[in-house]
């Protein structure tokens, strides 16, 4: 059966109808492609800055190549004092652009950005050389800065269109949000750079106070001469437990480290007692940040040598902290050594190590010129560590079996056998460190 006409007529306008609407489709399609596009663009080129300058330049540069535009003027502004932040400037006359900035410092508003913006964008809308202005689209970065972006006719003489001014009002919303992340970063960077500032300071501050402290307790430890060593040690245990409760001497699991200077007597033959006295006080000044570093305290001094007792609560513990303080003391007697230069031998310092349990505590002795506290150390750890200190030979360290057990799994250690020592009953089992290759 044959289509009538009238038939055929309606299907050709119904297809007619379905056409323009694909094409439609298609066209509004294209325009927000084209809108992605110029977004992902702008996006591209304006948060790939920090610099305010360089962002308003790529905003004003990608608005005017969208929309063919020959002149543009992107500007911020304090809107509270009409105070031009950052102006960039492209294609207009310079006697216009300084007409067109003229008018905007004039614009004046109660401090608000919108009210600011909404005022301006009248005045550029008004006569003289501001009719080449096409399109002015006002937008807000913070409460102190609001922008105005200004484009000039388009240069195939079509006025905007609805669309353009959608799309242009997304990218003033665009680079409002790159503004404000460079004004953030700006103020991060600022801030970062006040703390590293203020960092330095204060590391200056705590070197230079972790310097004092450490004099005061070099001073207050020797007392300009080793002779106070002992009075200081008191005074500083008196003024932590006034009532003496902890004084009172009492059975403590100890290691001991005496050390004495070789040759004491022949050295000071050779370059008398004032030199002797001022070598001494060099070499034993020098062990004492090795002592107190490792928790040590000095509870004796003689002429040539001192005590050192090293009380932590862990019985290992006190034992490395001597093995520590010991090869301390040893390198820095070398170093001393070649400082000095001594005509006659180097100065050898012997040491002698022992760990085990012995009386410690303080004693007070009164009398008319008033009361003084001192150490007292007794014990079989204390005999021993003296008389392996005077055996030693040469800038020796001995120590009894009672410290190489505690410290061997760190330490190479030389066994020397048994050895008599004066004034004990039994013999003695002595290392010695092993010296390095």
């Amino acid at each position: 059966m044959r289509l009538q006409p009238p038939d055929l007529h309606a299907k050709l306008n119904r297809f007619r109808d379905s056409f323009e609407q694909s094409q439609q489709v298609q066209s509004e399609l294209d325009r927000r492609v084209f809108h992605l596009k110029t977004l992902y663009d702008v996006s591209k080129d304006l948060f790939g800055s920090v610099e305010p300058e360089t962002i308003l330049k790529n905003g004003l540069l990608m608005a005017m190549g969208n929309f063919g535009v020959a002149e543009g003027l992107a500007v911020l502004v304090d809107p509270a004092t009409a105070t031009l932040l950052q102006i960039v400037s492209m294609g207009f006359q310079e006697g216009d652009a300084a007409l067109l900035l003229e008018k905007l410092s004039a614009v004046k508003a109660a401090g608000e950005p919108g009210k600011w913006t909404s005022a301006a964008a009248t005045v550029l809308s008004q006569e003289g050389p501001l009719a080449g202005v096409g399109l002015v689209v006002p937008f807000e970065v913070e409460t102190d800065c609001a922008g105005l972006l200004v484009l000039g006719k388009k240069l195939i003489e079509e006025d905007y269109s609805d669309n353009d001014r959608e799309l242009i009002d997304t990218l003033a919303n665009n680079l409002a949000v790159a503004l404000k992340n460079a004004r953030s970063f700006a103020e991060i960077k600022a801030l970062n750079v006040e703390l590293e500032a203020k960092n330095q300071e204060l590391e200056k501050t705590l070197s230079d106070l972790r310097a004092a402290l450490r004099k005061v307790e070099i001073l207050e430890s020797i007392k300009c001469n080793l002779s106070k060593f002992v009075p200081a040690n008191v005074t500083r245990l008196a003024e932590m437990f006034p009532s003496g409760e902890i004084l009172d001497a009492r059975e403590r699991d100890v290691t001991v480290l005496f050390l004495d200077i070789e040759g004491y007597t022949r050295l000071t033959e050779q370059i008398g007692a004032t030199q002797v006295n001022a070598l001494t006080e060099r070499y034993f000044s020098v062990f004492m940040d090795a002592i107190f570093e490792n928790n040590g305290d000095v509870v004796e001094t003689a002429g040539d040598g001192l005590m050192v007792l090293f009380l932590t609560e862990d019985g290992r513990q006190h034992a490395l902290d001597a093995m520590r303080a010991a090869q301390t003391i040893m390198a820095k007697t070398c170093q001393v050594n070649q400082e000095c230069r001594l005509d006659s031998q180097p100065v050898l310092i012997n040491i002698g190590i022992c760990s085990g349990q012995a009386f410690v505590g303080a004693s007070k002795f009164e009398s008319l010129s008033g009361g003084r506290w001192t150490y007292t150390s007794h014990g079989t750890p204390i005999n021993v560590a003296a008389r392996l200190c005077k055996h030693a030979a040469g800038g020796a360290a001995l120590l009894s079996k009672s410290t190489a057990e505690r410290v061997r799994d760190l330490y190479s250690l030389v066994p020397l056998g048994r050895l008599a020592l004066k004034n004990l009953s039994e013999e003695v089992e002595v290392f010695t460190l092993k010296e390095s290759p």
